[in-house]
């Protein structure tokens, strides 16, 4: 259209009128624009400026992350991120192994054992690495985290080459953490290559709902146009170049397509971002995309993952119950006491005494010793020290004076217990391959030979160790477990269940206790069977676990403990908070079932009145079929599924799962991959057209963060990937809460009420035009020349009609108190096709109003029209700003009286448009007030008439 008017015939004013506001759209859309990618170069480099140790012939030099190649030797420090993947090497742990933090690349919180190559673990010094002339094979990139193939070949003291085969435990997968020791590995994959980018998708441009509904009703407004100059042609006839009067007919009436609104909007969006920046209430926000801020008033999903998100993986011990008794946070004292009594005496008192209340006490003081003493003994945690070199001649408590101790374990529960135990004063000092060190309440040492371990596993759900205690020689054999394991283990008990469910109630993760006394005898013929099943080669793993079930009978219970995975600040009232808001929360994790159910009791995420049904494991069609029928019968019951088990629902079942997911008050994912998450989101987008938000703070939410409608990254401990790569990044999860429900909001209903100004704004001057040229013999000549136009557009309403952007309905207080009122905009009514053609009528009114009221008025020269109906539409469009708004700002009273200001010196500036003259009149103003009240009166009283009798929620809340 703006090229048009440089063809003769078909300009209808001058070329500013048009090139002028469209160079305007097009230079804010590109400062917009700019600005987002500015941002994203800087995070961007801000990643790859990371640097890290480089081993070289010159020594260890720093390089950053974006210059590390296949192939080099990167030193990485204790809890320091790994920046590639890599094949483990050297490492400063004495035993050749270290533990790596998995939690942002699989989300599972357990401590992961790594082992260095031992070839190379022998060298003398890491130097010797440069000098070795040995290969690595390995497998072509693939996805599978928990899986590698691969050889290193290195020459023997022979000279020949001896080829030691790789698996995952040799390998350190990018953005993983050395949790312990110091690592050196050899480069394998890097970049695209990398595990953690493989199981990322591809990021991709964001554009929200408002916009797309925007558009459309922009496609129907465009529809409008072209049929309006064809029933001006008609009514014209087609006589002559009736083309050409059909295009400047368009060219007329092309103010009804609101040009102005991108930059209306796009300018919108930055205030918002402004204004969500600057929130106290939620300091050190960042947003990162400026193009959507209006979805966060729209969602009707939210995707949170659980670690570091809505836990702060650090488990703490709660309670310990003895059956008689139950022993939490407060009884801390009586513990200790019970325990240095029970160290203190030269044996462990006797139960029986003849008078009764000692016995009782003694009795209590037996349990306390025997409990503590397994919980101590039955773990695989190591301790290690941080400062200070350690004296073969010290002993072990001298050792633990002079320097920190720090425990570590694949599984943060077991350091729980073990941390609890030491405040408790029976600490674990010293341990290794084939002993353990206690230190006791009175500081003496009593040491323990390691005879046999069984780990924990996810099958097994439970793990022993069997010890002989050098002091006395006595064979102990301790297990711990899951309960619905170990109820069948020990022996028969009327407390464990009910426990079990109380502590669950609570949110605690249980650990049943359990003790058998070994004879020699005993030990020596379970240690020949033992080692006969492992020698086995057909069935060895069923043999020798029937094997270890012979020992696993009728084992004294000894307790039950209870440890809390704390959460975040607030989790519990922020989860309730947007429940309330009608916003439906599914948990996504790579985290094992027991933990995510724990997390989802404890958060609140299930009320304590709903149901959980726990999806069985399916492999197949029949299975998933009969478990969707199961669950189909349950009404409102949280639903907690295995990602195994949903991908199976989903290829067969895929509409008729997300139809009875969606129905649930909670979903829990579990063992949930970063690509599983980010295809979950997709699939709630696509079956239901409902927003979704996706909220995380590591890498492997970073998929499901960017396949989401909104994602919000939280700064967690472990790194920044998620922050980095979210729309908003926020450092808490309490805050989401007000994002959504305070700023989301304002943001969606303030550009709600801009976008139906700017329309109104563009088809009221056109239904003038189109009356004008209808009465004028159909004339294709504009009624308002060159400045009116711009003029109307900018200086004279555009500060009062943008200033909408900080109008807002209710205070943030209110809207947090009431989450209720977040429920009115999911529906979407405030871009509704109902309120577009409420506008539309109303604009056709006023713009009638104007019109016909001008001619009708109208004496004297045809200038005198242009005066009148300008003015009135001028203040017309004005009033209706101070109509629509809702709360004043005194900008908004400034903007107000600057426009009119401005509007009116123009009135005597601009001789060629207004005659000075009449302008000075009474019947100027008396004509222009009669021609405003008509336009304008009707919907005060449609409003306040409405107000009275149907009002909506905010205003009964204002009230």
């Amino acid at each position: 259209m703006a090229i048009s008017q440089f063809i003769p015939s078909l300009r209808i004013g001058y070329l500013y009128t048009y090139w002028a506001p469209l160079g305007f759209v097009i230079f804010v859309t590109m400062c917009r624009e700019a600005l987002d990618d500015l941002r994203r170069f800087r995070r961007d480099y801000e990643v790859n400026g990371q640097q890290f140790l480089k081993l070289t012939r010159a020594g260890l030099v720093k390089v950053p992350s974006s210059d590390i190649q296949v192939s080099d030797l990167i030193v990485v420090e204790k809890d320091q991120r790994v920046p590639a993947d890599m094949v483990f090497l050297r490492t400063t742990e004495k035993n050749g192994s270290c533990f790596i933090r998995t939690d942002q690349l699989d989300g599972e919180t357990d401590w992961k054992l790594r082992l260095a190559v031992s070839s190379c673990q022998r060298l003398g010094r890491e130097e010797d690495l440069l000098d070795l002339n040995a290969y690595v094979y390995a497998e072509k990139p693939q996805k599978d985290i928990h899986s590698f193939i691969g050889t290193i070949n290195v020459p023997s003291p022979e000279g020949s080459m001896t080829q030691d085969t790789l698996s995952i435990e040799n390998t350190i997968w990018a953005n993983t953490v050395v949790a312990s020791g110091r690592a050196l590995g050899v480069v394998i994959y890097t970049g695209r290559e990398t595990r953690a980018v493989m199981n990322t998708s591809y990021p991709h441009s964001k554009i929200g709902l408002l916009d797309l509904e925007i558009n459309s009703q922009t496609k129907v407004l465009f529809v409008g146009t072209i049929i309006l100059g064809i029933l001006m042609i008609s009514l014209k006839g087609f006589d002559g170049p009736w083309y050409i009067y059909f295009f400047r007919y368009v060219l007329l009436f092309s103010s009804i397509i609101p040009l102005s609104l991108r930059v209306n909007l796009d300018m919108g969006k930055i205030v918002y971002s402004f204004l969500i920046q600057r929130d106290k209430e939620i300091p050190n926000t960042v947003v990162r995309t400026t193009t959507i801020p209006e979805e966060l008033g729209r969602i009707s999903y939210l995707l949170t993952d659980k670690t570091g998100t809505l836990t702060q993986n650090e488990m703490v011990f709660k309670k310990l119950h003895l059956g008689t008794v139950s022993l939490g946070q407060d009884s801390t004292d009586e513990l200790k006491a019970h325990l240095l009594t029970a160290y203190s005496q030269p044996t462990i008192p006797p139960t029986t005494t003849p008078s009764r209340k000692p016995a009782v006490r003694r009795t209590v003081v037996t349990k306390v010793f025997e409990s503590v003493r397994a919980i101590a003994l039955c773990h695989n945690v190591t301790p290690t020290y941080e400062e200070g070199e350690v004296d073969a001649d010290e002993t072990e408590v001298d050792q633990d004076q002079e320097a920190k101790v720090v425990y570590q374990a694949s599984s943060p529960d077991e350091v729980a217990l073990v941390s609890w135990t030491e405040d408790m004063g029976l600490a674990l000092v010293k341990r290794d391959l084939n002993s353990m060190s206690l230190r006791t309440p009175t500081g003496d040492i009593h040491n323990y030979t390691i005879l046999q371990i069984f780990p924990f596993t996810s099958e097994t759900k439970r793990m022993g160790i069997i010890l002989r205690e050098d002091k006395s020689g006595q064979i102990y054999f301790f297990m711990k477990g899951a309960d619905s394991v170990m109820n069948s283990i020990v022996q028969y008990n009327d407390w464990l269940d009910e426990e079990c469910g109380n502590m669950a109630r609570e949110g605690l993760r249980t650990l049943v206790v359990g003790k058998k006394a070994l004879t020699e005898d005993q030990y020596a013929d379970f240690e020949h069977r033992y080692q006969q099943a492992k020698l086995t080669i057909v069935d060895r793993a069923a043999k020798v676990a029937a094997v270890v079930e012979s020992l696993e009978r009728d084992l004294e219970l000894l307790c039950l403990t209870g440890v809390e995975d704390k959460l975040q600040q607030d989790v519990r009232p922020t989860l309730e908070l947007l429940k309330n808001a009608g916003i439906k929360i599914w948990m996504l994790t790579g985290d094992k079932l027991e933990t995510a159910t724990c997390i989802a009791k404890s958060a609140k995420l299930v009320a304590r009145t709903q149901g959980i049904h726990i999806f069985k494991k399916v492999c197949n069609r029949s299975e998933a079929h009969l478990e969707l029928n199961s669950f189909r019968r349950k009404s409102d019951c949280a639903l907690i599924i295995t990602g195994e088990s949903l991908d199976v629902c989903l290829k067969f079942y895929e509409h008729e799962f997300i139809e009875l997911a969606c129905q649930c008050p909670a979903v829990v994912v579990c063992r949930c991959s970063p690509t599983q998450k980010a295809e979950i989101v997709e699939l709630l987008k696509t079956h239901t057209g409902k927003r979704t938000c996706a909220i995380g703070d590591g890498g492997n939410d970073v998929s499901m963060i960017q396949t989401a409608n909104a994602g919000v990254g939280l700064e967690g401990k472990e790194g920044r990937q998620a922050s980095l790569a979210a729309d908003f990044s926020l450092t808490q999860f309490r805050h989401v809460g007000r994002l959504l429900l305070v700023h989301g909001r304002n943001s969606y209903k303030r550009s709600g009420a801009l976008s139906h100004f700017v329309m109104h704004r563009g088809l009221i001057i056109s239904v003038m035009q189109a009356i004008f040229s209808s009465i004028f013999y159909f004339s294709s000549v504009a009624l308002y020349q060159g400045v009116l136009t711009v003029g109307y557009v900018t200086a004279y309403t555009m500060f009062p009609v943008f200033l909408l952007v900080i109008d807002q309905d209710v205070t943030a207080e209110t809207a947090m108190r009431y989450p209720e009122l977040y429920k009115d905009l999911i529906k979407g009514r405030e871009l509704s096709y109902k309120m577009f053609y409420l506008w539309v009528l109303i604009s056709i009114f006023q713009g009638g109003i104007i019109m016909y009221g001008a001619l009708y008025l109208f004496e004297g020269d045809f200038i005198h029209i242009v005066a009148i109906s300008f003015t009135s539409l001028v203040i017309t469009e004005l009033l209706m700003v101070a109509l629509t708004i809702r709360t004043w700002h005194w900008l908004m009273l400034v903007a107000e009286v600057l426009s009119m200001a401005a509007y009116i010196i123009s009135l005597f500036v601009f001789d060629s448009y207004f005659d000075r003259n009449f302008i000075k009149t009474w019947p100027f103003w008396w004509k222009v007030v009669i021609i405003t009240l008509i336009s304008c009166v009707p919907l005060y009283i449609l409003k306040y008439l409405r107000k009275k009798f149907s009002p909506s929620t905010y205003s009964k809340l204002i009230e």
